[in-house]
């Protein structure tokens, strides 16, 4: 039986949409997933290349010893072993992985047992994306937290921008730049956004007036919320409390 013939009587086994195809366009991510007996039956785009190889069919069937070096394929098999004996998932797990050069560098790695229409476990699938390229991209959010975390708290004052480069440990003219290039917005509409999503939860959770909530989350007056509300739910504040009353 071919390796194609095996994977489409394996992918049988599992209720329609329980993962796949969205992965070939998440860009920056493998996905893998495998068989009881540690055989590859998919892979998305970056997964393939990443392994070597040019398409999907050419990886079917084959198991990490046979792709990675010995220790590293030992650590998979073990990790696999684990999430099979108990059916539970293995999240977030920091553990080296060949980068495009081929070289060990540490990734992150997430494994999910797959079951079959009758809730048995008949393989896992995967996701595996760079550690390294993961806290790169969140170093810029991690050197502006203590001042979103301070924007989150104190929302109902006036915006203070010294006060936050202050924050920050930044000239103002950094701080600004800075934020809007972490953030896709300025300080202002940072603060305005933060000021929405508690006005929301407070139409949710209270019975109080719109213009008395207007007031409470920082807005001076009822038309400058009212304007602001429209512009970012698409709908006034009355009509959102009445879909979720």
């Amino acid at each position: 039986m071919s390796a194609e013939s095996e994977f489409k009587i394996w992918a049988t086994q599992l209720p329609p949409g329980q993962f796949r195809h969205l992965f070939d366009f998440l860009a920056g991510t493998l996905f893998f997933s495998k068989d009881l007996q540690g055989r590859l039956m998919a892979g998305n785009p970056a997964f393939v290349k990443r392994c070597g190889f040019s398409s999907e069919s050419e990886i079917i069937g084959k198991t990490d010893d046979s792709i990675f070096p010995p220790r590293l394929a030992e650590k998979y098999l073990k990790d696999d072993t684990l999430v099979f004996s108990t059916g539970k998932p293995l999240l977030g797990i920091i553990e080296l992985f060949p980068n495009h050069e081929g070289k060990p560098e540490w990734y992150t790695t997430n494994k999910l047992p797959l079951f079959d229409n009758a809730g048995k476990i008949c393989g896992l699938c995967g996701t595996v994306s760079s550690y390294e390229a993961q806290r790169a991209a969140m170093q810029p959010y991690l050197e502006l937290a203590a001042v979103a975390d301070h924007l989150k708290i104190h929302f109902r004052e006036k915006l203070d921008v010294p006060l936050l480069a202050k924050i920050a440990k930044m000239s103002i003219r950094q701080f600004e730049r800075k934020f809007r290039q972490t953030f896709q917005m300025s300080p202002q509409d940072f603060l305005i956004r933060t000021r929405i999503i508690e006005s929301c939860d407070l139409l949710t959770r209270t019975d109080l007036p719109v213009t008395h909530i207007a007031l409470e989350v920082g807005f001076y007056d009822h038309s400058d919320f009212a304007r602001q509300f429209r512009r970012h739910v698409g709908q006034t504040a009355s009509a959102y409390r009445l879909e979720r009353k």
